[in-house]
């Protein structure tokens, strides 16, 4: 006989399916051959290491830093 801890259970496993399937419906991006901000080539290695990236590694750094600022 199931119980309550069963039933929430399968409800959460549910929803880790749902939130799986809806990750893999995303399209995947290329990643960009030349930074967004600064114009300079983005290596290879940063391309496929990361995915539908724009920036280069120190331009998105900078970037970061600067999205902090406004979290607080």
């Amino acid at each position: 006989m199931a119980d309550i801890a069963d039933f929430a259970n399968d409800l959460v496993q549910e929803r880790i399916d749902q939130a799986l399937a809806a990750l893999k419906a995303l399209p995947v991006f290329e990643s960009f051959e030349f930074c967004v901000d600064c114009d300079s080539t983005i290596p290879m290695a940063r391309r496929l290491a990361v995915t539908s990236c724009t920036r280069c590694a120190a331009c998105q750094q900078l970037n970061e830093q600067v999205g902090t600022r406004y979290a607080r």
